[in-house]
């Protein structure tokens, strides 16, 4: 008898690895490696400075310098009993409400003359041009042409004693009771273009049935502006105030490079008083304390941009 042996067959070969199943991982990789730079570049940016300047705030030198201990709060009480600070926290406030006011007043009043359907296109174009200057210069250049403006012998002295409305020149960035609202008119001249932009946008996305349907019911345009407009652009403003709130509460070219602060701490806004404590005073650990609070208080302002924002 002849023994027949049978090979017994054989497995089939596995899919190799370079098919869709082996793309599939670096495939699921490529959005991380693609956010990998800017997350690196935002760390050592901004993490990194803001964790450095915490621990400055807790301990009795900086924390690159030896022999420096740990201190808990003391920087904290030592700013908080500043004579100084309070009355810069009162300041920066004013400076900073009446600041946003203005600009949301003054932005929205040039949005609706430049969204008039009157106003033919290069007109409109022209009056745009003029009036969003402001918003273009540096603070450098606003601050040098705001202290020739309101010199002594500027054009606003000129115009009020030519008027007899005052004998003497006033030194507006000189006097106790003129320069915080000096340097406040400054900033709302130099902020407002950024709210009739925006606006203007807002403004023209509000559908013209909406007008006309309340025209046709006998609304005046008070009443369309307080029932239609308003309620259309609030998401808009409110995201723009608190917006332009967080940038106004850390203005400090402008203070500084008119004012510095001065004259008799009464321009003395939180971001100068921080500044004049790190370099004025050389206590850096002190300034940091100063700056954690600023921050905190920002970061209330923040909160609320962003709930307004995932409410929106």
């Amino acid at each position: 008898m002849v023994n027949v042996q049978v090979a017994a067959p054989r497995a089939p070969a596995l899919p190799a690895r370079t098919g869709r199943q082996g793309r599939r991982q670096p495939r699921q990789l490529l959005p991380y490696g693609l956010v990998l730079p800017m997350v690196v570049l935002l760390t050592v940016l901004m993490v990194l400075p803001v964790v450095m300047v915490v621990a400055n705030s807790l301990f009795s030198q900086v924390v690159t310098r030896p022999g420096g201990h740990f201190v808990g709060l003391a920087n904290y009480v030592k700013v908080l009993s500043d004579p100084g600070f309070w009355p810069a926290v009162l300041h920066t406030a004013v400076f900073s409400v009446v600041s946003v006011v203005a600009h949301l007043v003054i932005g929205l009043t040039f949005a609706m003359l430049l969204n008039v359907p009157t106003l033919g296109p290069t007109a409109r174009a022209v009056f745009r041009t003029i009036l969003i200057l402001p918003w273009l210069f540096t603070a450098a250049v606003i601050a040098v042409l705001w202290r020739l403006i309101l010199a002594p012998d500027g054009v606003v002295n000129y115009v009020i004693t030519s008027l007899g409305i005052v004998q003497e020149s006033v030194q507006w960035f000189g006097e106790p009771g003129t320069a915080l609202p000096a340097v406040t008119i400054m900033n709302i001249w130099s902020g407002y273009p950024f709210f009739m932009i925006s606006l203007l946008a807002g403004l023209q996305g509000i559908p013209a049935d909406l007008h006309e349907a309340a025209r046709v019911d006998g609304a005046g345009a008070v009443q369309r502006f307080f029932n239609i407009t308003i309620p259309q652009l609030r998401p808009l403003i409110v995201s723009m105030a608190v917006l332009d709130l967080l940038w106004t509460t850390q203005q400090f070219a402008l203070i500084w490079l008119t004012t510095g602060g001065g004259p008799l701490g009464v321009t003395e806004m939180l971001s100068t008083f921080t500044y004049k404590i790190a370099f004025g005073d050389f206590d850096l650990v002190g300034a940091s304390a100063s700056a954690v609070l600023v921050l905190l208080l920002s970061l209330v302002v923040a909160v609320f941009y962003v709930r307004q924002q995932r409410k929106g």
